[in-house]
C-alpha cells in the first residue's frame, strides 16, 4: 500500500478496496476499478481515531465523541472539510467521509499502515458489493496487488452514512 498499491480486504459487511489516500496515483487507480467518478470522494477508514487527527482536529469534542462511540457499528460519518484531505479523496466536497472500525481485518492494515487507508466497496459501478472473496476475485482477477484474507463482520451490506453536523442519515444500514 505504501508504494501505491491497491488491496481488498474484508470490512463489517462487504469487501473493500483500500490505498494510501494521499497517493494520488493509487486513488485513481481504485476510481479506474469501480469505474466511479473522482466527485463522488471516498471514505478514509481507521482503526482508531488517532488516525484520523489530521481530518478531525477542529471537531468540537461532542461530535468528536460520536465518532469515537460509533467503532464497530458499521457507522460511517461525513465531516466537515477541513482543507486537509485531498480532493481526490474527497470528490471536492466540504464534506469528508471517515469512519473507525474494530474489524480485525481493518485494524491490522491501519495499524501495519501507521493510518487511515481509503475505503470502498470492492464492486465495479453499478455491480453489487463484493461479500466474499471469490467475487472479489471474479470483479478484479490479477487487478488487486495484495487481498488480505478474512470475513465480513455479518453486517448486511455498505456502512451507514450519516452527517455528522445534522445526524441526517444519508445512507441508511441495510438490514
Amino acid at each position: 500500500m505504501l508504494e501505491g498499491g491497491v488491496i481488498a480486504y474484508a470490512t463489517e459487511g462487504v469487501w473493500g478496496l483500500g490505498c494510501d489516500p494521499l497517493n494520488e496515483a493509487a486513488v485513481s487507480r481504485v476510481l479506474a476499478l469501480k469505474s466511479r467518478p473522482e466527485n463522488k470522494g471516498l471514505i478514509l477508514i481507521a482503526a482508531d481515531i488517532k488516525q484520523l487527527a489530521a481530518y478531525t482536529a477542529g471537531l468540537e469534542k461532542k461530535k468528536l465523541k460520536l465518532i469515537i462511540e460509533s467503532q464497530g457499528k458499521g457507522m460511517t460519518w461525513l465531516i466537515p472539510n477541513l482543507g486537509v484531505a485531498p480532493d481526490w479523496i474527497t470528490g471536492g466536497q466540504a464534506t469528508l467521509a471517515v469512519r473507525v472500525s474494530n474489524h480485525p481485518s481493518v485494524v491490522g492494515i491501519c495499524e501495519a499502515y501507521g493510518g487511515a487507508m481509503v475505503s470502498t466497496s470492492a464492486n465495479p459501478g453499478g455491480r453489487p458489493a463484493a461479500t466474499n472473496l471469490i467475487t472479489v476475485h471474479r470483479y478484479f482477477p490479477n487487478l488487486i496487488d495484495v487481498i488480505v484474507p478474512g470475513t465480513t463482520a455479518g453486517q448486511n451490506g455498505p456502512t451507514e452514512i450519516r452527517e455528522l453536523e445534522t445526524g441526517r442519515i444519508i445512507r441508511p444500514k441495510q438490514t
